[in-house]
């Protein structure tokens, strides 16, 4: 069983269309981390059009260097 610890930090990779990473001016966008998932899904709950429309087309879910998921494309269905 793994032990996890308290100081984990969640985290968003921001992507273009190709799926490279992608740096954009989006308030708590440059180098976020979150303590707790919840906290990291709540962000991009209420910014991902801004992020949308700064250039991101796809976001994926890291906890420390652990992909949880993604990517999940910011696009409507």
């Amino acid at each position: 069983m793994r032990l996890r610890s308290s100081l984990m930090a969640w985290r968003w990779q921001l992507e273009s269309q190709s799926g490279e990473p992608v740096t954009v001016d989006v308030e708590g966008a440059a180098d976020a981390t979150f303590p707790t998932r919840a906290d990291a899904e709540s962000w991009v709950g209420e910014v991902w059009q801004d992020l949308l429309e700064a250039g991101v087309d796809a976001v994926r879910l890291f906890e420390d260097d652990r992909e949880v998921y993604g990517p999940m494309s910011l696009h409507s269905a």
